[in-house]
């Protein structure tokens, strides 16, 4: 059976995955990436990672893998395959994509970017499922995002499209590590809402998680804190509207795990701040933290499809519920929040 090894490596662990012909995940497993024993030892844990389930899909379906697709975390530059940056896991200008190649036996390698390569997997086959155009937002310990086009993710000349998390929202705002100040990632993300509401509610290991059960519990502290928040996530995707135009705009990472705590009043602060531009759906991400690996797989399966073109979209998952045309959906929101960093 013809089939593509799938890698999503993280700060602190790897996801990986066979991907079947149809995009299905015919084997997936977990592993740490060991970075406490430093770059060496998290490149090698890779390359062997890779190596073992190329040798399983030999075993298995009777050949190995035809492609891989790997997904890593920093900055990247996809069109060369180079790992450039990543403060986490310690590497600069790492030939990924060749020491995967070398390793796997010469097979071609995809490298992308773990946010776009999540979003790919969003956009094509998760909750923008059949929309042209799309704009995935992950809301984490930081924020950025992925350009969808025709099925494709926009990398950028230099591989930093979709780098939302820094358009500046308040610029007399708190300082940002990128070094302006009012970025969204440091009023909006999972880590700002943490900060802001430890200060509120005088609890030094207060989160955000914590935050969004007080909110759905009334507390008035963290509705402050909360209502900051939306604000200056709605600031930071008008703009995105305004600059790319999507039909699906999809938001996921630990924030958007609060459901309809986050989604209901952010459907309004959009709408409120929103002028010429069409209102697109605003709906939460479908495939939880199996879209990296998902993504991955689609990367990988695109190298082996003719003339460039994306392959088909996967069977699995389904794709997600009709939504209305001001943005909603019926489906797929949390009851309870369940937010995470």
């Amino acid at each position: 059976m013809r089939h593509v090894i799938a890698l999503d490596v993280g700060g602190t662990g790897m996801k990986a995955a066979l991907a079947g012909a149809d995009g299905s995940l015919l084997y997936e497993e977990r592993r740490p990436t060991r970075r406490e024993r430093g770059t060496d030892a998290v490149v090698a844990a890779i390359l062997g990672f890779a190596e073992e389930l190329r040798g399983l899909g030999e075993q298995r379906y009777g050949e190995p893998a035809a492609a891989a697709g790997v997904a890593v975390p920093g900055v990247v530059n996809a069109a060369t395959g180079t790992a450039v940056y990543s403060a986490n896991l310690g590497w600069r200008d790492l030939p990924l994509r060749d020491l995967l190649s070398a390793r796997l036996a010469g097979v071609p390698v995809a490298l992308g970017h773990d946010v776009r390569t999540g979003g790919l997997a969003e956009g094509r086959v998760g909750a923008g499922r059949g929309a042209d155009r799309f704009l995935f937002v992950a809301l984490g310990t930081g924020i950025a995002g992925a350009i969808g086009i025709e099925g494709r993710v926009e990398p950028g000349a230099h591989g930093s499209a979709g780098e939302i998390g820094h358009i500046v929202i308040r610029p007399d705002g708190p300082l940002c590590d990128c070094g302006q100040r009012g970025c969204l990632e440091r009023l909006a993300s999972a880590a700002a809402v943490s900060r802001a509401w430890a200060a509120a509610s005088g609890d030094p290991d207060a989160d955000a998680a914590g935050c969004a059960r007080a909110v759905a519990a009334g507390d008035p502290r963290a509705r402050a804190v909360w209502d900051d928040t939306v604000d200056a996530l709605a600031a930071g995707l008008v703009t995105g509207l305004s600059l790319l135009d999507p039909d699906v705009l999809i938001l996921g990472g630990g924030l958007a795990e609060a459901g309809d705590t986050l989604f209901t009043p952010l459907r309004a602060a959009v709408e409120r701040r929103v002028t010429f531009q069409p209102l697109p759906d605003l709906v939460p991400a479908a495939l939880g933290d199996s879209a990296g690996c998902i993504g991955a797989g689609l990367l990988a399966w695109d190298l082996l499809a003719p003339h460039g073109e994306a392959t088909a979209d996967p069977a699995r998952p389904a794709a997600p519920a009709p939504r209305t045309a001001r943005g909603r959906s019926d489906e797929g929101h949390h009851d309870t929040p369940e937010v995470t960093a």
